[in-house]
């Protein structure tokens, strides 16, 4: 089972270069304007992933009743899974739900 440190704070996004605030009500793990995130973690929050690559938004899936930003790593090429946010982008999360990613 995946542990889960909960880091909730802003940061500049790599790809478009926004500052991205921290979550209402929960750990903040990508952009919210583009979606991307960084690899920077094994399990969540533990910030102790060395890949450090940017995590591209390559799709959307639904697991455990929850819908989640698939991601493949620039650097490494792992697949990487994150809840979408509330306050994601709806038209960027509405292209990604269209790319076949599987």
């Amino acid at each position: 089972m995946k542990s889960f440190i909960e880091r909730n704070e802003s940061f500049v996004c790599e790809n478009c270069g926004i500052t991205v605030t921290r979550h209402p009500t929960s750990s903040r793990d990508h952009c919210t304007a583009c979606l991307y995130g960084k690899h920077v973690d094994y399990n969540p929050g533990d910030r102790l992933q060395t890949c450090h690559g940017l995590l591209e938004p390559i799709g959307l899936r639904v697991k455990n009743g929850k819908q989640q930003i698939v991601y493949s790593c620039n650097s490494c090429n792992e697949k990487r899974y994150n809840v979408v946010a509330i306050d994601d982008d709806i038209q960027r999360l509405t292209e990604i739900s269209q790319l076949p990613w599987q």
